[in-house]
């Protein structure tokens, strides 16, 4: 694996995960208590082999680019590393990246400067566990010049995903990106021939593309220098499939895209199950971040029920149910969570961070949850202080809208970075 390069995109606006993205960029948003979303495609590198990484960025990458240089250090006696790329003005062009395509088409002379024997192309914004190290053989064995990692989707999610269709002998034959109607997702049955039947594929099962590519180095650049497309789906596949050998690669373990509020809160939830589709606990496969020297996190007195708990936490006399509860938060007494989402705490009261941010005034509450609150079906971002007595109950699925304090995504309570709810405030 020494001679693949890897490319995340760092993503764009990011609208879909208002407000969690109001203040960062996608990948830099909190993930199961103590991760970013950044490290699970970074971590997939690493476990894979592949350690020349470039993480390309744009909007609000500030805290994602801190991230990055704190967790991500190879030692000198090793050639590895991640590397931020960020838009740049050049004597070529002045605009922002336009697209998945257009940001590695203007970053190509810093990406392929390595002479790499294949680049890997990934997103930043989904969760799973890949050995790229089968998904790079596969492409060299059939003598693709393009491989597509594809995974069987139910229809709602397909709409929302670049469809692939192939033949018998898993060639790409035809591509669309975010069909919308029926009639033309109907053309990408996933075959269950190229899965296997062990493959966990419903009654109904299309062919939809993760978002991971693998291209042979001259071949990436020529598809991005005669095709001006500012994305893989809607003009540089189109090209390729007839110009080039485009293949197929099965993925049949856990997948999701968590880059939508409702996606990402059902996915952190799914972790604390049981028997969670996705496990943390892969002592093989570890998912890497930033280490913080935090002491043990304390429960007194509480019920803490199919939830995780990250360090630093403190929880007294307190009741949690199907939840997360993130680095250095605090739940007070007689208060009762249920299907939450704790991103957790950049510092603890009393400290001063970067930010300026430190104790609260006089009429804000201490930073965490206060005394005897109901939180249900919620998100509640990093450094929010929640006073006494708040009810956040859980309501029904009917739209999207927005005040000063929260925001209401299809039956979710998303409370923003910093947001102070007063004491004996009801949601």
């Amino acid at each position: 694996m020494q001679g693949v390069t890897a490319i995340i995109l760092g993503g764009g606006r990011g609208t879909r995960l208002y407000p969690l993205t109001l203040k960062r960029a996608k990948p830099a948003v909190g993930f199961a208590g103590k991760y970013r979303i950044i490290d699970i495609p970074l971590s997939n590198c690493i476990n894979s082999g592949i350690k020349r990484i470039f993480v390309l960025t744009q909007f609000l990458s500030a805290s994602l680019h801190r991230h990055i240089m704190r967790a991500y250090r190879f030692d000198e006696f090793s050639d590895g590393f991640v590397d931020i790329l960020a838009a740049e003005q050049t004597t070529q062009g002045s605009d922002w990246f336009q697209g998945p395509a257009d940001a590695v088409r203007a970053t190509l002379d810093h990406t392929i400067y390595y002479r790499s024997e294949q680049v890997l192309i990934l997103s930043g914004d989904q969760l799973y566990r890949m050995d790229f190290a089968d998904l790079i053989r596969s492409h060299e064995n059939t003598g693709a010049d393009i491989t597509i990692c594809v995974c069987p989707v139910e229809r709602a999610e397909a709409r929302r995903m670049g469809l692939v269709g192939v033949d018998g002998s898993g060639c790409v034959r035809r591509f669309v990106e975010k069909p919308r109607e029926d009639r033309i997702i109907d053309f990408f049955p996933a075959p269950a021939a190229l899965f296997g039947p062990d493959a966990p594929m419903g009654d109904e099962s299309f062919l939809g593309s993760v978002g991971t590519y693998v291209f042979k180095p001259e071949v990436l650049s020529k598809a991005l220098s005669e095709n001006s497309a500012n994305d893989f789906g809607t003009g540089i596949f189109e090209w390729a499939i007839e110009h080039c050998k485009v293949m197929a690669y099965p993925f049949s373990g856990y997948w999701r895209d968590i880059g939508t509020v409702e996606s990402f809160f059902e996915a952190n939830i799914a972790l604390a199950r049981p028997h969670a589709p996705f496990n943390l606990y892969a002592p093989r496969w570890p998912i890497y971040t930033h280490c913080r020297p935090l002491p043990p996190s304390r429960v007194i007195g509480s019920e803490i029920r199919d939830s995780l708990l990250a360090e630093g936490s403190q929880i007294t006399n307190a009741r949690v149910f199907d939840s997360i509860v993130g680095v250095r938060s605090v739940i007070g007494e007689g208060c009762t969570l249920d299907r939450v989402v704790l991103l957790g705490e950049d510092f603890y009261d009393g400290e001063l961070p970067l930010m300026g941010q430190g104790r609260g005034g006089a009429e804000e509450p201490p930073i965490g949850i206060g005394k005897d609150c109901t939180i249900e079906h919620a998100i509640i971002d990093k450094n929010v202080r929640i006073g006494d007595r708040v009810v956040i109950r859980k309501k029904p699925k009917d739209g999207v809208f927005q005040t000063d304090r929260y925001w209401f995504h299809d039956g979710i309570t998303v409370i923003p970075k910093g947001t102070v709810i007063p004491s004996g405030t009801e949601i």
